[in-house]
């Protein structure tokens, strides 16, 4: 088994279960997390001053770059046909969080990771109370699982 190699591997494989069996809305919740677990993690890494030691300019961009993923995915995911104009404003929001974090990649401006992380917060809260309802907890999506990785 490719997981008993990494002294995570019992995490590692509970988590593919997870995702593997997971409600749609459930799987938009976990690329959320990840999305702020990264940003959380990119935020520590500056000072208030906008400084990031040497040895952490690698894990910053890294954790970024990771959270620039997940939005692509969501933005991918949307399903603009039937999203109407909820899937035009999450698009839009997507896009604007991108630009954000593409941004701070750069100036290392820590209120726009926070500003960002904030908001996918919030947007992760109303995906959990969706996903809880008794009208989404059957659905499942059909095909493989996601190949992104979301963890930090």
């Amino acid at each position: 088994m490719a997981y008993e190699s990494s002294p995570y591997g019992g995490y590692n494989a509970y988590r593919e279960i997870g995702v593997k069996t997971a409600s749609q809305g459930k799987l938009v919740v976990m690329l959320y997390e990840g999305a702020v677990s990264n940003l959380e993690k990119a935020a520590a890494l500056v000072s208030d001053d906008g400084k990031i030691e040497p040895g952490r300019i690698e894990s910053y961009g890294n954790c970024l770059q990771k959270a620039m993923d997940i939005l692509t995915e969501l933005e991918i995911s949307l399903d603009m046909d039937k999203g109407g104009e909820i899937a035009q404003n999450l698009m839009s929001l997507y896009v604007y969080f991108n630009r954000q974090i593409l941004d701070a990649t750069i100036s290392h401006d820590k209120s726009k990771i926070t500003f960002v992380r904030d908001m996918l917060s919030q947007l992760r809260e109303s995906w959990m109370s969706a996903s809880n309802s008794t009208a989404n907890t059957q659905t499942k999506i059909p095909g493989p699982s996601p190949s992104l990785n979301i963890s930090g």
